[in-house]
Protein backbone atom coordinates (compact mmCIF):
# COMPACT_ATOMS: atom_id res chain seq x y z
CA UNK A 1 0.00 0.00 0.00
CA UNK A 2 1.16 3.57 -0.75
CA UNK A 3 0.59 6.82 0.76
CA UNK A 4 1.28 9.39 -2.13
CA UNK A 5 1.24 13.46 -1.71
CA UNK A 6 2.48 16.21 -3.04
CA UNK A 7 3.75 19.34 -1.23
CA UNK A 8 6.25 22.03 -2.78
CA UNK A 9 6.57 20.20 -5.85
CA UNK A 10 8.19 17.47 -4.54
CA UNK A 11 6.12 13.68 -4.41
CA UNK A 12 6.17 11.94 -1.23
CA UNK A 13 5.62 8.22 -1.66
CA UNK A 14 5.05 6.63 2.07
CA UNK A 15 5.04 3.23 1.35
CA UNK A 16 3.44 0.83 4.54
CA UNK A 17 5.65 -1.52 5.43
CA UNK A 18 5.02 -3.25 9.20
CA UNK A 19 7.66 -3.18 11.48
CA UNK A 20 10.67 -1.81 9.12
CA UNK A 21 12.46 1.23 9.82
CA UNK A 22 12.35 4.49 7.62
CA UNK A 23 14.14 3.74 3.99
CA UNK A 24 17.64 3.80 3.80
CA UNK A 25 19.81 6.80 3.05
CA UNK A 26 22.34 6.07 0.05
CA UNK A 27 25.89 6.34 1.56
CA UNK A 28 28.95 4.80 2.97
CA UNK A 29 31.10 4.63 6.39
CA UNK A 30 34.00 6.54 4.21
CA UNK A 31 37.60 6.90 5.51
CA UNK A 32 36.42 10.62 5.76
CA UNK A 33 33.73 10.37 8.18
CA UNK A 34 35.27 7.89 10.27
CA UNK A 35 38.40 9.96 10.76
CA UNK A 36 36.40 12.90 11.21
CA UNK A 37 34.32 11.00 14.52
CA UNK A 38 37.13 9.57 15.61
CA UNK A 39 38.82 13.07 15.22
CA UNK A 40 36.34 14.90 17.30
CA UNK A 41 35.46 12.04 19.83
CA UNK A 42 38.92 13.71 21.45
CA UNK A 43 36.79 16.35 22.57
CA UNK A 44 35.41 13.75 25.45
CA UNK A 45 39.59 13.45 26.14
CA UNK A 46 39.70 16.68 28.66
CA UNK A 47 36.24 15.10 30.53
CA UNK A 48 37.58 11.98 31.20
CA UNK A 49 41.16 13.32 32.13
CA UNK A 50 39.66 15.41 34.68
CA UNK A 51 37.48 12.65 36.10
CA UNK A 52 40.30 10.29 36.39
CA UNK A 53 43.17 13.65 37.69
CA UNK A 54 40.67 14.98 39.98
CA UNK A 55 40.27 12.01 42.72
CA UNK A 56 44.06 11.00 42.20
CA UNK A 57 45.62 14.02 43.36
CA UNK A 58 43.09 14.44 45.79
CA UNK A 59 44.87 11.89 47.98
CA UNK A 60 48.76 12.73 47.13
CA UNK A 61 49.85 13.91 50.15
CA UNK A 62 52.21 16.77 48.90
CA UNK A 63 48.66 18.32 47.54
CA UNK A 64 47.10 18.14 50.70
CA UNK A 65 50.02 19.36 52.75
CA UNK A 66 49.52 22.74 50.29
CA UNK A 67 46.01 23.46 50.13
CA UNK A 68 44.25 21.07 52.93
CA UNK A 69 46.87 20.54 55.86
CA UNK A 70 44.29 20.12 58.68
CA UNK A 71 43.00 17.00 56.31
CA UNK A 72 46.26 15.50 55.91
CA UNK A 73 47.08 16.30 59.11
CA UNK A 74 43.82 13.99 60.24
CA UNK A 75 44.34 10.98 58.02
CA UNK A 76 48.19 11.01 59.35
CA UNK A 77 47.55 11.46 63.18
CA UNK A 78 44.26 10.34 64.00
CA UNK A 79 45.02 6.37 63.98
CA UNK A 80 41.23 5.74 65.13
CA UNK A 81 39.39 7.72 62.88
CA UNK A 82 36.20 5.72 61.22
CA UNK A 83 37.43 4.56 57.86
CA UNK A 84 34.29 5.71 56.34
CA UNK A 85 34.86 9.30 57.33
CA UNK A 86 38.25 9.88 57.13
CA UNK A 87 38.36 12.36 54.14
CA UNK A 88 34.93 14.20 54.85
CA UNK A 89 35.60 17.83 54.35
CA UNK A 90 33.11 20.11 52.46
CA UNK A 91 35.69 22.72 51.21
CA UNK A 92 38.17 19.12 49.78
CA UNK A 93 35.23 18.17 48.07
CA UNK A 94 34.50 21.52 46.56
CA UNK A 95 38.08 21.15 44.91
CA UNK A 96 36.47 18.45 42.41
CA UNK A 97 32.78 19.99 42.44
CA UNK A 98 32.99 23.34 41.54
CA UNK A 99 33.99 22.28 37.57
CA UNK A 100 30.59 19.94 37.20
CA UNK A 101 28.58 23.16 38.25
CA UNK A 102 30.10 25.83 35.79
CA UNK A 103 29.85 23.01 33.19
CA UNK A 104 26.12 22.63 33.95
CA UNK A 105 25.63 26.43 33.65
CA UNK A 106 28.06 27.02 30.49
CA UNK A 107 26.55 23.93 28.83
CA UNK A 108 23.33 26.60 28.25
CA UNK A 109 25.28 29.02 27.23
CA UNK A 110 26.76 26.42 24.51
CA UNK A 111 23.49 25.78 22.75
CA UNK A 112 22.98 29.69 21.72
CA UNK A 113 26.83 29.40 19.97
CA UNK A 114 26.48 25.97 18.72
CA UNK A 115 22.77 27.38 17.20
CA UNK A 116 24.33 30.36 15.55
CA UNK A 117 27.80 29.64 15.02
CA UNK A 118 28.19 26.06 14.56
CA UNK A 119 29.41 23.33 16.57
CA UNK A 120 32.96 23.82 15.60
CA UNK A 121 33.12 26.71 17.72
CA UNK A 122 31.61 25.20 20.69
CA UNK A 123 34.50 22.84 20.23
CA UNK A 124 37.15 25.40 19.76
CA UNK A 125 35.87 27.17 22.74
CA UNK A 126 35.62 24.32 24.91
CA UNK A 127 38.90 23.26 24.25
CA UNK A 128 41.02 26.80 24.30
CA UNK A 129 39.03 27.67 27.90
CA UNK A 130 39.89 23.66 29.05
CA UNK A 131 43.86 24.24 28.08
CA UNK A 132 43.74 27.92 30.53
CA UNK A 133 41.84 26.22 33.07
CA UNK A 134 44.64 23.22 33.34
CA UNK A 135 48.11 25.92 33.33
CA UNK A 136 45.81 27.90 35.95
CA UNK A 137 45.94 24.35 38.26
CA UNK A 138 48.94 23.59 37.44
CA UNK A 139 50.72 27.05 38.88
CA UNK A 140 48.10 27.00 41.60
CA UNK A 141 49.41 28.67 45.20
CA UNK A 142 46.40 29.41 46.49
CA UNK A 143 43.26 27.41 47.21
CA UNK A 144 41.65 30.65 45.49
CA UNK A 145 43.64 30.21 42.04
CA UNK A 146 42.47 26.05 42.38
CA UNK A 147 38.95 27.01 41.99
CA UNK A 148 39.42 29.56 39.34
CA UNK A 149 40.91 26.70 37.05
CA UNK A 150 38.31 24.32 37.51
CA UNK A 151 35.47 26.73 37.08
CA UNK A 152 37.16 27.49 33.43
CA UNK A 153 37.83 23.77 32.78
CA UNK A 154 34.18 23.43 33.39
CA UNK A 155 33.36 26.00 31.70
CA UNK A 156 35.59 24.03 28.90
CA UNK A 157 33.36 20.78 29.07
CA UNK A 158 30.55 22.42 29.10
CA UNK A 159 30.91 23.74 25.36
CA UNK A 160 32.57 20.58 24.35
CA UNK A 161 30.12 18.14 25.86
CA UNK A 162 27.47 19.92 24.54
CA UNK A 163 28.70 20.12 20.84
CA UNK A 164 30.87 17.16 20.28
CA UNK A 165 27.56 14.40 20.86
CA UNK A 166 25.65 16.42 18.13
CA UNK A 167 28.68 16.54 16.00
CA UNK A 168 28.93 13.19 16.00
CA UNK A 169 25.12 11.74 16.12
CA UNK A 170 25.05 14.76 12.88
CA UNK A 171 28.33 13.36 10.86
CA UNK A 172 27.87 9.72 10.96
CA UNK A 173 25.15 7.34 8.72
CA UNK A 174 22.65 6.58 10.60
CA UNK A 175 23.39 2.72 10.00
CA UNK A 176 27.03 3.75 12.01
CA UNK A 177 25.49 6.44 14.22
CA UNK A 178 25.82 4.15 17.53
CA UNK A 179 29.15 2.62 17.06
CA UNK A 180 30.64 6.19 16.00
CA UNK A 181 28.78 8.04 18.92
CA UNK A 182 29.74 5.57 21.33
CA UNK A 183 33.59 6.85 20.26
CA UNK A 184 32.84 9.89 22.93
CA UNK A 185 32.31 8.00 25.50
CA UNK A 186 35.57 5.81 24.32
CA UNK A 187 37.53 8.73 24.64
CA UNK A 188 36.22 9.72 27.91
CA UNK A 189 37.66 6.08 29.21
CA UNK A 190 41.43 7.02 27.41
CA UNK A 191 41.01 10.25 29.19
CA UNK A 192 39.88 8.45 32.55
CA UNK A 193 43.41 6.10 32.26
CA UNK A 194 45.89 8.50 30.68
CA UNK A 195 44.92 10.70 34.22
CA UNK A 196 44.99 7.38 36.36
CA UNK A 197 48.87 6.38 35.26
CA UNK A 198 49.98 10.11 35.36
CA UNK A 199 48.39 9.50 38.99
CA UNK A 200 50.61 6.59 39.76
CA UNK A 201 54.07 7.75 38.22
CA UNK A 202 53.51 11.19 39.60
CA UNK A 203 52.49 10.00 42.82
CA UNK A 204 56.39 8.37 42.95
CA UNK A 205 57.70 11.96 41.86
CA UNK A 206 57.58 14.02 45.26
CA UNK A 207 56.22 17.32 46.19
CA UNK A 208 55.56 17.91 41.84
CA UNK A 209 53.54 15.23 41.01
CA UNK A 210 50.50 16.70 41.29
CA UNK A 211 51.55 19.97 39.28
CA UNK A 212 52.37 17.68 36.70
CA UNK A 213 48.79 15.88 36.80
CA UNK A 214 47.15 19.05 36.64
CA UNK A 215 48.85 20.76 34.71
CA UNK A 216 48.99 18.16 32.18
CA UNK A 217 45.09 18.64 31.39
CA UNK A 218 46.22 20.99 28.75
CA UNK A 219 47.40 18.38 26.21
CA UNK A 220 43.95 16.97 25.43
CA UNK A 221 42.73 20.42 25.37
CA UNK A 222 45.54 21.62 23.10
CA UNK A 223 44.68 18.14 20.96
CA UNK A 224 40.69 19.33 21.02
CA UNK A 225 41.91 22.69 19.86
CA UNK A 226 43.23 21.38 17.06
CA UNK A 227 40.85 19.00 16.15
CA UNK A 228 37.88 21.90 15.90
CA UNK A 229 39.74 23.93 13.56
CA UNK A 230 40.68 21.33 11.10
CA UNK A 231 37.42 19.21 11.19
CA UNK A 232 34.09 20.15 9.01
CA UNK A 233 31.25 21.47 10.15
CA UNK A 234 28.03 19.12 9.92
CA UNK A 235 26.39 19.50 7.19
CA UNK A 236 23.16 20.08 9.63
CA UNK A 237 24.36 22.85 10.74
CA UNK A 238 25.45 24.23 7.55
CA UNK A 239 21.67 24.19 6.48
CA UNK A 240 20.55 25.70 9.83
CA UNK A 241 22.87 28.76 9.24
CA UNK A 242 21.21 29.16 5.33
CA UNK A 243 24.78 27.67 3.80
CA UNK A 244 22.30 25.36 1.49
CA UNK A 245 25.12 24.56 -1.46
CA UNK A 246 27.94 23.87 1.01
CA UNK A 247 25.74 21.62 3.00
CA UNK A 248 25.14 19.51 -0.18
CA UNK A 249 29.00 19.37 -1.32
CA UNK A 250 29.95 18.33 2.23
CA UNK A 251 27.02 15.90 2.85
CA UNK A 252 28.09 14.26 -0.76
CA UNK A 253 31.73 14.26 0.60
CA UNK A 254 31.51 12.23 4.10
CA UNK A 255 28.56 9.94 2.31
CA UNK A 256 30.93 9.00 -0.18
CA UNK A 257 28.10 8.89 -3.07
CA UNK A 258 26.84 11.28 -5.57
CA UNK A 259 23.00 10.47 -4.36
CA UNK A 260 22.14 11.81 -1.24
CA UNK A 261 19.14 14.04 -2.23
CA UNK A 262 16.79 12.12 -0.35
CA UNK A 263 18.95 12.84 2.86
CA UNK A 264 19.84 16.78 1.47
CA UNK A 265 16.06 17.21 1.03
CA UNK A 266 15.12 15.75 5.07
CA UNK A 267 17.99 18.07 6.36
CA UNK A 268 15.85 21.04 4.36
CA UNK A 269 12.90 19.80 5.42
CA UNK A 270 13.81 19.96 9.43
CA UNK A 271 15.56 23.12 8.88
CA UNK A 272 12.28 24.88 7.81
CA UNK A 273 10.13 23.39 10.54
CA UNK A 274 12.83 24.69 13.12
CA UNK A 275 12.91 28.41 11.48
CA UNK A 276 8.77 27.57 12.04
CA UNK A 277 10.04 28.09 15.59
CA UNK A 278 12.16 30.80 16.81
CA UNK A 279 12.15 30.22 20.15
CA UNK A 280 14.12 26.77 20.74
CA UNK A 281 13.33 27.19 25.18
CA UNK A 282 9.84 27.89 24.57
CA UNK A 283 9.17 24.90 22.03
CA UNK A 284 10.63 22.72 24.69
CA UNK A 285 7.51 22.72 27.00
CA UNK A 286 5.01 22.07 24.17
CA UNK A 287 3.31 18.99 24.04
CA UNK A 288 5.05 16.96 21.57
CA UNK A 289 8.32 17.34 23.08
CA UNK A 290 7.60 16.27 26.45
CA UNK A 291 8.92 12.53 25.73
CA UNK A 292 12.82 13.64 24.42
CA UNK A 293 12.13 16.83 27.40
CA UNK A 294 11.72 13.80 29.56
CA UNK A 295 14.70 11.91 28.28
CA UNK A 296 17.16 15.19 27.90
CA UNK A 297 16.37 15.27 32.01
CA UNK A 298 16.01 11.68 33.46
CA UNK A 299 18.89 10.13 31.23
CA UNK A 300 21.64 12.05 32.78
CA UNK A 301 20.11 11.97 35.78
CA UNK A 302 19.68 8.16 36.72
CA UNK A 303 23.53 7.73 34.45
CA UNK A 304 24.67 10.10 37.70
CA UNK A 305 22.77 7.79 40.03
CA UNK A 306 25.32 4.58 38.78
CA UNK A 307 27.74 6.34 41.40
CA UNK A 308 30.03 5.63 38.73
CA UNK A 309 31.57 9.18 38.77
CA UNK A 310 31.85 9.14 42.20
CA UNK A 311 34.31 5.85 41.80
CA UNK A 312 36.11 7.15 39.35
CA UNK A 313 36.60 10.64 41.12
CA UNK A 314 37.74 9.47 44.07
CA UNK A 315 38.74 5.93 43.30
CA UNK A 316 41.65 6.53 44.75
CA UNK A 317 40.90 7.85 48.18
CA UNK A 318 37.89 4.79 47.97
CA UNK A 319 40.93 1.92 47.42
CA UNK A 320 42.71 3.85 50.15
CA UNK A 321 39.44 3.65 52.76
CA UNK A 322 39.35 0.23 52.10
CA UNK A 323 42.99 -0.58 52.92
CA UNK A 324 45.21 0.13 49.94
CA UNK A 325 48.52 1.76 50.56
CA UNK A 326 49.09 4.92 48.51
CA UNK A 327 51.25 3.10 45.32
CA UNK A 328 48.69 0.15 45.22
CA UNK A 329 45.84 2.40 45.37
CA UNK A 330 46.66 4.07 42.27
CA UNK A 331 47.52 0.85 40.29
CA UNK A 332 43.99 -0.31 41.20
CA UNK A 333 42.70 3.44 40.06
CA UNK A 334 44.77 2.09 37.10
CA UNK A 335 43.22 -1.38 36.41
CA UNK A 336 39.69 -0.38 36.65
CA UNK A 337 40.41 3.03 34.15
CA UNK A 338 42.03 0.05 31.67
CA UNK A 339 38.57 -2.54 31.92
CA UNK A 340 36.70 0.68 31.52
CA UNK A 341 38.43 1.33 27.92
CA UNK A 342 38.26 -2.06 26.78
CA UNK A 343 34.45 -2.57 27.55
CA UNK A 344 33.80 0.48 26.24
CA UNK A 345 34.66 -1.11 23.01
CA UNK A 346 32.05 -3.85 23.38
CA UNK A 347 29.75 -0.90 23.00
CA UNK A 348 31.06 0.23 19.89
CA UNK A 349 30.41 -3.21 18.46
CA UNK A 350 27.15 -4.03 19.88
CA UNK A 351 25.24 -0.68 19.90
CA UNK A 352 24.16 -0.85 16.22
CA UNK A 353 23.80 -4.99 16.35
CA UNK A 354 22.08 -4.89 19.60
CA UNK A 355 19.99 -2.23 20.28
CA UNK A 356 20.39 0.46 22.67
CA UNK A 357 17.82 -1.31 25.16
CA UNK A 358 19.42 -4.76 25.37
CA UNK A 359 22.81 -2.99 26.61
CA UNK A 360 20.82 -0.61 28.97
CA UNK A 361 18.82 -3.55 30.40
CA UNK A 362 22.35 -6.28 30.88
CA UNK A 363 24.53 -3.53 32.06
CA UNK A 364 22.37 -2.23 34.45
CA UNK A 365 21.60 -6.06 36.08
CA UNK A 366 24.97 -6.72 36.42
CA UNK A 367 25.88 -3.20 38.18
CA UNK A 368 23.42 -4.03 40.68
CA UNK A 369 24.66 -7.55 41.03
CA UNK A 370 28.31 -6.20 42.08
CA UNK A 371 27.13 -3.14 44.27
CA UNK A 372 25.13 -5.42 46.58
CA UNK A 373 28.65 -7.32 46.26
CA UNK A 374 30.84 -4.88 47.04
CA UNK A 375 28.53 -3.86 49.88
CA UNK A 376 28.48 -7.04 51.56
CA UNK A 377 31.98 -7.07 51.68
CA UNK A 378 32.87 -3.67 52.51
CA UNK A 379 29.96 -4.53 55.42
CA UNK A 380 31.47 -7.81 56.63
CA UNK A 381 34.83 -6.07 57.14
CA UNK A 382 34.61 -2.70 58.41
CA UNK A 383 31.11 -2.85 59.94
CA UNK A 384 29.04 0.07 60.71
CA UNK A 385 32.00 1.50 63.00
CA UNK A 386 34.22 2.12 59.52
CA UNK A 387 37.21 0.22 62.28
CA UNK A 388 39.53 -2.61 60.58
CA UNK A 389 42.59 -4.31 60.74
CA UNK A 390 44.62 -5.12 58.17
CA UNK A 391 42.91 -6.48 55.00
CA UNK A 392 43.95 -9.65 53.58
CA UNK A 393 45.42 -9.51 49.86
CA UNK A 394 42.81 -12.10 48.43
CA UNK A 395 40.14 -9.81 50.22
CA UNK A 396 40.68 -6.72 48.79
CA UNK A 397 41.51 -8.29 45.37
CA UNK A 398 37.87 -9.60 45.50
CA UNK A 399 36.62 -5.90 46.47
CA UNK A 400 38.18 -4.68 43.29
CA UNK A 401 37.35 -7.66 40.71
CA UNK A 402 33.61 -6.38 41.31
CA UNK A 403 34.31 -3.13 41.24
CA UNK A 404 35.80 -3.79 37.93
CA UNK A 405 32.80 -5.96 36.75
CA UNK A 406 31.04 -2.83 37.91
CA UNK A 407 32.96 -0.65 35.97
CA UNK A 408 32.24 -2.87 32.90
CA UNK A 409 29.05 -2.62 32.94
CA UNK A 410 28.69 0.41 33.23
CA UNK A 411 31.02 0.97 30.51
CA UNK A 412 29.16 -0.97 27.85
CA UNK A 413 25.71 0.49 29.21
CA UNK A 414 25.16 4.04 30.91
CA UNK A 415 28.58 5.36 29.67
CA UNK A 416 28.31 6.01 26.09
CA UNK A 417 24.00 5.08 26.10
CA UNK A 418 23.99 7.95 28.57
CA UNK A 419 25.53 10.35 26.19
CA UNK A 420 24.16 8.67 22.31
CA UNK A 421 20.78 8.57 23.10
CA UNK A 422 19.74 12.34 24.06
CA UNK A 423 21.78 13.61 21.11
CA UNK A 424 19.84 11.07 18.92
CA UNK A 425 16.58 11.43 19.64
CA UNK A 426 15.86 15.41 19.14
CA UNK A 427 14.42 16.94 15.81
CA UNK A 428 16.28 19.83 14.16
CA UNK A 429 14.05 22.49 15.93
CA UNK A 430 14.90 21.92 19.68
CA UNK A 431 18.51 20.00 19.15
CA UNK A 432 20.60 22.26 20.60
CA UNK A 433 18.48 23.41 23.56
CA UNK A 434 17.29 20.30 24.32
CA UNK A 435 21.61 18.86 23.99
CA UNK A 436 22.23 21.88 26.19
CA UNK A 437 19.40 20.54 29.35
CA UNK A 438 20.67 17.16 29.06
CA UNK A 439 24.68 18.27 29.32
CA UNK A 440 23.66 20.93 32.23
CA UNK A 441 21.33 18.09 34.34
CA UNK A 442 24.36 15.73 33.37
CA UNK A 443 26.69 18.42 35.14
CA UNK A 444 24.62 19.28 38.11
CA UNK A 445 24.03 15.90 39.27
CA UNK A 446 27.97 15.33 38.84
CA UNK A 447 27.91 17.93 41.23
CA UNK A 448 25.22 16.91 43.48
CA UNK A 449 27.68 13.60 43.72
CA UNK A 450 31.02 14.69 43.83
CA UNK A 451 29.97 17.62 46.84
CA UNK A 452 28.40 14.72 48.72
CA UNK A 453 29.70 11.19 47.97
CA UNK A 454 32.01 11.49 51.01
CA UNK A 455 29.64 12.94 53.05
CA UNK A 456 27.22 10.09 52.27
CA UNK A 457 30.18 7.66 52.33
CA UNK A 458 30.61 8.97 56.34
CA UNK A 459 26.69 8.58 56.95
CA UNK A 460 25.74 5.61 55.14
CA UNK A 461 28.74 3.47 55.38
CA UNK A 462 29.00 0.07 52.92
CA UNK A 463 24.96 1.34 52.79
CA UNK A 464 25.82 3.68 49.91
CA UNK A 465 26.45 1.36 47.18
CA UNK A 466 23.08 -0.19 48.16
CA UNK A 467 21.65 3.18 47.75
CA UNK A 468 23.17 3.03 43.94
CA UNK A 469 22.07 -0.01 43.62
CA UNK A 470 18.37 0.85 43.96
CA UNK A 471 18.92 3.68 41.75
CA UNK A 472 19.60 1.12 39.68
CA UNK A 473 17.04 -1.00 39.46
CA UNK A 474 14.99 1.63 39.30
CA UNK A 475 16.76 3.30 36.11
CA UNK A 476 16.75 -0.12 34.48
CA UNK A 477 13.21 -1.06 34.83
CA UNK A 478 12.55 2.65 33.46
CA UNK A 479 14.91 1.60 30.52
CA UNK A 480 12.82 -1.21 30.18
CA UNK A 481 9.28 0.31 30.37
CA UNK A 482 10.00 3.87 28.40
CA UNK A 483 12.54 3.72 26.48
CA UNK A 484 12.25 2.51 22.75
CA UNK A 485 14.66 1.61 20.77
CA UNK A 486 16.55 4.27 17.77
CA UNK A 487 18.67 1.66 16.46
CA UNK A 488 19.04 1.77 12.73
CA UNK A 489 16.43 5.21 12.75
CA UNK A 490 17.53 8.13 10.80
CA UNK A 491 18.25 10.81 13.32
CA UNK A 492 15.59 13.21 11.65
CA UNK A 493 13.13 10.86 11.63
CA UNK A 494 13.14 9.73 15.21
CA UNK A 495 10.10 10.66 15.77
CA UNK A 496 8.52 7.78 14.39
CA UNK A 497 9.58 5.30 17.89
CA UNK A 498 7.98 7.86 19.99
CA UNK A 499 4.85 7.75 17.58
CA UNK A 500 4.94 4.20 18.44
CA UNK A 501 5.49 3.69 21.91
CA UNK A 502 2.67 2.86 24.30
CA UNK A 503 3.16 5.54 26.60
CA UNK A 504 4.70 8.55 24.72
CA UNK A 505 1.98 8.17 21.99
CA UNK A 506 -0.44 9.78 23.93
CA UNK A 507 1.63 13.11 23.37
CA UNK A 508 2.06 13.09 19.66
CA UNK A 509 -1.37 12.67 18.46
CA UNK A 510 -0.87 15.96 16.29
CA UNK A 511 2.25 15.32 15.08
CA UNK A 512 3.25 14.32 11.63
CA UNK A 513 5.87 11.78 10.68
CA UNK A 514 9.30 13.55 9.09
CA UNK A 515 7.99 14.98 5.82
CA UNK A 516 4.38 14.56 6.97
CA UNK A 517 3.90 11.49 6.05
CA UNK A 518 1.74 9.03 8.86
CA UNK A 519 0.48 6.39 8.28
CA UNK A 520 -2.53 4.74 9.34
CA UNK A 521 -1.83 2.26 12.13
CA UNK A 522 0.82 3.57 14.60
CA UNK A 523 2.06 -0.24 14.51
CA UNK A 524 3.58 0.60 11.36
CA UNK A 525 7.11 2.51 10.26
CA UNK A 526 7.16 4.83 7.34
CA UNK A 527 9.46 3.94 4.86
CA UNK A 528 10.04 6.56 2.30
CA UNK A 529 11.08 7.58 -0.63
CA UNK A 530 11.51 11.42 -1.74
CA UNK A 531 10.70 12.47 -5.82
CA UNK A 532 11.14 15.62 -8.08
CA UNK A 533 7.45 16.01 -9.95
CA UNK A 534 9.19 17.64 -12.93
CA UNK A 535 9.35 15.00 -14.40
CA UNK A 536 8.10 12.26 -11.88
CA UNK A 537 9.79 9.26 -11.17
CA UNK A 538 7.27 7.02 -9.96
CA UNK A 539 3.57 7.15 -11.40
CA UNK A 540 0.95 6.88 -8.86
CA UNK A 541 -1.20 3.91 -8.03
CA UNK A 542 -4.84 4.10 -9.29
CA UNK A 543 -6.21 4.40 -5.71
CA UNK A 544 -3.23 7.04 -4.87
CA UNK A 545 -4.03 10.89 -3.90
CA UNK A 546 -2.15 13.24 -4.89
CA UNK A 547 -3.42 16.37 -2.84
CA UNK A 548 -3.45 13.96 0.85
CA UNK A 549 -1.16 16.51 2.33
Amino acid sequence: MHNTFQRDNTVYVGAMTGGETPAAYSGNLTVFVTFTCLVAAMGGLIFGYDIGISGGVSSMDPFLKKFFPWLLRKKLTDKSTNQYCKFNSQIFTVFTSVLYLAASMSSLVASTVTQTMGRRLSMLLGGVLFCVGAIVNGLAQAIWMLIIGRILLGFGIGFANQSVPLYLSEMAPYKYRGSLNTGFQLSITIGILTANVFNYFNNLHGNAGWRLSLGGAAVPALAVTVASIILPETPNSMVERGKIEEAREELRRIRGVDDIEHEFNDLKYASEESRKNDHQWRNLLQKKYIPQLSMAILIPFFQQLTGINVIIFYGPVLFKTIGFNSNASFMAAVVTGTVNVLASCVSIYGVDKWGRRFLFIEGGTQMVVCQVVIAIFIGIKFGVNGESGDISKWYAIVVVFFICIYVAGFAWSWGPLGWLVPSEIFPLEIRSAAQSINVSVNMFFTFMNAQSFLTMLCHLKFGIFMFFAFWVVVMTMFVYMFLPETKNIPIDETAIVWKRHWFWSRFMVDVDYPNGVEPSDISNVVSQTRLEVEPPLISPQPNDRLDEF
